[in-house]
């Protein structure tokens, strides 16, 4: 996609046409009239605004719907307006502490839940990455469920709890499940997963572990769950996808259900949101920009966080319309990932 002109490059007359076109296409969604503008204070001829509107169409930064006599900002245009005219709007104080609030609890819990606030504000959908990492475990338990099936109750060094089912070995007696949970918190306790197995293996095959056949079954059986587990664990979590759909006319379902499709592809949007870990700017990818939004017309913002070493933590940002409101967006993205970067730090 060819670069978009420099703002000097605009006179005053056709960058108040322009801003006022990206501000009436950004509020409704719909192309913009000269007629609209003509009504909006305007000191110009209906004529006079329309020869404005076509020299920014043939520079590339407005288009004309076939089935509108109005305009819209192209890719290039709104690229334009948020380098250069976009006035940033600040994350009010009840915005802000709908964000924080999402940010205690467990790790991925706080992830998951200050994702989710930052959809409901932004109305995209919320996307954050955060590189795999094990769980270290702090204490593990089994929980009787059935004569062959037990719940496996795994708490994390940071707080947060996952339940899992394990198949129980042949008559296994319940004191049997108490000594696996013992030994594993007591053996275990402090150890990633991966830690947790050459443990184990070392322990086993010294004979220095104290469990009859059952237990030892149980034991290894429960480290197999969770490190398979651990290694299918999700780099990106998204929420909010049915804020797009909420925020769709009839006219633009299937450019939401191509979006939709974009966001299913968890690998390539994790790729884009990788390359927004250089430097400490937010990144904003809009529309036909990038290959993998070409059909669906989206926008991303996203932003780094870094924790108190200085290294990049993770990623967090929203996906959505290219009309969405970048002035308020953008802010709130970058309040967002200041504050993973307090809680994850």
């Amino acid at each position: 996609m060819a670069a978009s002109p420099p703002i000097a490059d605009l006179n005053d007359r056709a960058r108040d046409i322009f801003r006022r076109v990206v501000d009436g296409y950004i509020a409704s969604g719909q192309p913009v009239g000269s007629r609209t503008l003509a009504q909006a204070g305007l000191n110009l001829s209906p004529a006079s605004i329309r020869n404005v509107l076509a020299q920014l169409e043939v520079m590339g930064l407005l288009a004309a719907p076939h089935t509108s006599a109005g305009r819209m900002p192209t890719d290039r245009g709104l690229r334009l307006f948020v380098d250069g005219m976009m006035q940033a709007l600040e994350p009010s104080a009840e915005e802000r502490a709908r964000i924080e609030a999402g940010a205690g609890g467990p790790v991925e819990e706080a992830l998951a839940a200050t994702t989710a606030a930052l959809s409901g504000l932004s109305a995209c959908a919320g996307l954050v990455m955060v590189p795999k990492r094990e769980a270290v475990l702090r204490s593990i338990a089994f929980v009787p469920l059935s004569p062959v099936q037990a719940l496996a109750v795994l708490v994390a060094a940071d707080g947060g709890v996952e339940n899992r089912v394990v198949d129980l070995p042949e008559a296994i007696q319940p004191g049997a499940l108490v000594e696996a949970g013992n030994f594993m918190t007591a053996t275990l306790g402090g150890l990633t997963l991966a830690q947790a197995r050459e443990r184990l293996e070392r322990e086993l095959a010294a004979g220095r572990a104290t469990l009859d056949g059952a237990a030892r079954a149980l034991v290894e059986r429960g480290l197999v769950v969770w490190s398979e587990d651990g290694a299918r664990r999700p780099v990106l979590i998204v929420r909010g996808q049915g804020r797009l759909l909420d925020d769709a006319d009839a006219a633009d379902l299937e450019r939401v259900r191509d979006l939709l499709d974009d966001l299913e592809g968890k690998q390539e949007i994790a790729a884009l949101l990788d390359s927004a870990r250089a430097g400490d700017a937010t990144r904003i990818f809009i529309g036909a920009e990038n290959n993998l939004f070409a059909l669906s017309g989206s926008s991303v913002i996203a932003r780094p966080f870094r924790g108190l070493d200085g290294r990049v933590v993770g990623v967090v940002g929203v996906i959505g319309p290219t009309r969405l409101n970048y002035a308020r967006v953008v802010p709130m993205v970058d309040f967002t990932a200041a504050t993973l970067a307090r809680r994850i730090g």
